[in-house]
């Protein structure tokens, strides 16, 4: 990708609302830094179809059906297409969605034999990387066994598609009610044909998330004749699973172009019509391409960076592109939304919910970078968990499509609410936010609105024991050290909570639980361990182990988690001996050998330096310990090389899943040169800015620069900073420094230097 000047159509307000546009000559456009493959091979989880920031709606072709990689539908390697469905989640490590899939047809419509082993459809297609483009709000493809060249452009709520089809009479589209991604149960498919141009329907399905709602209304803007397909097929397991496919046909010409908008809803096929009709009014493929264009760069926009290296820029956008996926709209034109309570609510338009929250990801960075660029947007996302408590009963850990799935561990959004109350920023009602936060922290199963199967993981047992017994005994609860270090952290940020609001008592009971981290660091191997119920160490004991998700860690092994004391760090240096101590075993933890063992090793512990795991979560504030411990050049120096070989202008361009944006919030805090290591305590710990000068353009006007000297490839180390022209002697930066805008100036150079010490 070049870089170039665009007349665009640059919309004012906020992204999703896609107003009103005024034609200007002199305003980047940042679209074409943005590589929507990135990520879409190796096992970054993302998918290529064109959405706007946060839109509701995520059409995309699906290329295999089951496997860790199908997650989001797409995987680059693949060489067919099964069509174009309407719903995927971006980077996550499990799979859902994949809804209404539409696919173009021209001759015999097979369907036929379908099982549930093979990754293609009967009516799939072959296409080729070479007639494939991707970019904000568009993506098109060729597809050769048809001939047609087919389009895709979205709004917050619906999606237009534009098919290009050679001269035939046997022309169409299948319309698979029952196809998903990995093979879900369909509990109900309905579908009605409304009109020879319209079609209705919806369907509940069950798999990660347990009751998943989802309507559709669809406009054709060529008149059809129609088939529906209703029988069963058995899959391998034996089980007889119904199938609904509706099989449209119609006459085209040489290069006719035949439209179909689509728009959802996960209320009713009501509210998908009115999405449509709100959002889609006019057949005008290329107004809606423009206008979801111009809502990328408007949020784009939120940051400018100046840097020669073209393939940095393409990365960094490309970052932000991904942070701007997900959460998603939840709420309709109409302003009803899908609840916690398999109800729906009528709310405001202008007070929009919002669902898909990856909060074990996205606490670390993605929220925090939110806190900079769109606090407002960051706050929509913590009211939006406020009223999902109201209406389930809880805050969730990892909510999808309305439901509680009970996936990954902690209470994180405990760490949001505190991070935006930190800063400055918690447009929200405190006293009904903390209200929920005592409720998440403690184990109390009744009121809660979700499956059984999902109620021992969302309020699983082990917060009985750690509040009752100051510990969670290893041989009662599975991942019992990552629950107690990731529950130590969360206690603290209800512990900020608490004095907020002047509740003392539970001020310094939480102060006290966010201690709790002392009780599994074992001296004689330095390490966290596992105790048991009579208080002895796990044995046998080996750092590298690891048994996804069955042994005392999540997703990771002793090393990797290890260093998850954000809200301590002074303590933890103490705990281990020292600052020479700490620091000693941060270097072992790079030195080592990355050989990971066990009998079924985590596939999420990835992008390793020794057994330091960038491609997973739990690493991501480690390199910034070095600056804890005087040691600022190392934090420079490792940062330089994760951005420098762990992300790249590729398909398998990212080192581990994009969870959700967390993974590229990562790249984008880091590469203007911070981070936060504990959300909650408003300080940036500084690393190794790789760009010339970087602008955020924050709220109300104001603007954040990093003005980087001397920056070069080579030049990776801090030699000096200023702070608004005045010497800056430490590697840390407060939030308030950077929300009043300012500039920060940082020297390079080639050499480890004593800056920061």
């Amino acid at each position: 990708m070049k870089a170039r000047l665009s007349v665009i159509a640059y919309c004012t307000g906020a992204a999703l609302m896609l107003a009103a546009c005024a034609q200007t000559a002199t305003t980047p456009d940042y679209t074409v830094y943005v590589n929507p493959f990135i990520g879409t091979g190796g096992h970054g989880h993302t998918f290529p179809g064109p959405v706007v920031p946060h839109g509701m709606i995520q059409p995309s072709p699906d290329t295999r059906i089951d496997g860790w990689d199908a997650c989001s539908g797409y995987y680059y390697a693949d060489s067919t297409i099964n069509g174009f469905s309407h719903n995927h989640v971006s980077g996550t490590g499990c799979a859902d969605y994949g809804d209404f899939l539409l696919m173009p047809t021209v001759g015999e419509q097979q369907y036929n034999p379908q099982d549930y082993v093979s990754q293609t459809e009967p009516y799939a297609s072959p296409f080729s990387h070479e007639n494939e483009t991707a970019e904000p709000g568009y993506y098109s493809v060729f597809l050769d066994r048809y001939g047609v060249k087919a389009e895709l452009t979205s709004t917050p709520r619906a999606a237009l598609h534009r098919y290009t089809f050679p001269e035939t009479t046997d022309a169409g589209f299948i319309l698979d009610m029952d196809y998903s991604i990995q093979y879900q149960t369909n509990l109900d498919m309905q579908v009605e044909v409304v009109s020879d141009t319209e079609i209705k329907g919806s369907k509940l399905t069950k798999y990660w998330a347990f009751d998943q709602q989802a309507s559709f209304y669809a406009k054709f803007s060529k008149p059809f004749t129609y088939t529906i397909v209703r029988d069963t097929l058995t899959d391998a397991k034996g089980r007889v699973q119904p199938r609904c496919k509706v099989l449209l046909k119609f006459e085209t010409q040489k290069d006719e172009q035949v439209l179909v908008k689509v728009g959802i809803s996960t209320v009713d096929t009501e509210g998908a019509k009115k999405n449509l009709e709100a959002e889609i009014p006019a057949w005008d493929f290329d107004k809606a391409r423009n206008d979801a264009k111009a809502a990328w760069n408007t949020w784009l926009s939120k940051i400018d960076i100046t840097t020669a290296n073209e393939t940095n820029k393409e990365i960094f956008y490309t970052a932000m592109y991904h942070a701007a996926i997900s959460p998603n709209l939840f709420t309709d034109a109409d302003g009803r939304h899908w609840g916690m309570d398999m109800q729906a609510h009528q709310g405001s338009v202008n007070e929009p919910v919002y669902t898909v929250f990856s909060l074990w990801d996205t606490f670390r960075a993605l929220h925090p970078l939110l806190t900079i660029i769109d606090p407002q947007l960051n706050n929509d996302f913590i009211r939006s968990l406020i009223l999902k408590s109201q209406e389930g009963g809880v805050f969730p850990k990892w909510e999808l499509a309305g439901n509680y799935t009970g996936t990954m561990i902690g209470y994180h959004a405990v760490s949001l609410i505190a991070d935006a109350y930190t800063k400055g920023i918690a447009d929200f009602d405190l006293q009904e936010a903390y209200k929920a936060c005592l409720r998440v922290a403690e184990y109390d199963t009744t009121g809660i609105k979700c499956p059984p199967e999902v109620l021992p993981f969302l309020m699983p047992k082990a917060k009985y024991y750690k509040n009752t017994l100051g510990y969670i005994p290893c041989d009662r609860e599975n991942e019992s050290v990552a629950k107690a270090l990731e529950y130590a952290y969360d206690d603290y940020c209800i512990s900020i909570l608490a004095e907020a609001v002047g509740d003392y008592e539970n001020q310094e009971k939480y102060a006290k639980f966010a201690k709790a981290y002392t009780h599994y660091f074992d001296p004689s191997t330095r390490f966290m361990r596992g105790l048991d119920s009579n208080g002895n160490w796990r044995t046998p004991f080996n750092p590298k182990a690891s048994n996804h998700r069955n042994d005392d860690y999540c997703e990771g092994n002793a090393w990797q988690w290890l260093w998850f004391v954000p809200q301590d760090v002074e303590g933890f240096v103490e705990l281990m001996g020292g600052e020479e101590a700490f620091a000693g075993k941060l270097d072992s933890l790079f030195n080592a050998d990355s050989t990971i063992e066990g009998e079924l090793v985590s596939a999420d512990i990835t992008g390793l330096i020794g057994q330091y795991a960038q491609g997973n979560e739990p690493s991501h504030h480690v390199i910034h310990l070095y600056n804890y411990v005087n040691r600022p050049w190392k934090t420079q120096e490792l940062i330089d090389r994760v951005l420098k070989e762990q992300y790249r202008n590729e398909p398998d361009g990212l080192s581990g899943n994009e969870d959700c944006g967390q993974m590229s919030a990562w790249y984008i805090l880091n590469s203007m040169g911070f981070y936060q290591v504990c959300p909650g305590k408003p300080v940036y710990s500084i690393g190794r800015p790789i760009f010339d000068q970087t602008v955020i353009n924050l709220p109300e006007g104001k603007t954040f620069t990093i003005v980087t000297k001397n920056n070069s490839a080579d030049n990776k180390y801090i030699e000096s900073a200023t702070l608004n022209g005045k010497p800056l002697d430490k590697p840390f930066l407060e939030h308030k420094a950077i929300s009043a805008g300012g500039v920060l100036e940082i020297t390079m150079t080639n050499q480890p230097t004593k800056w920061g010490v």
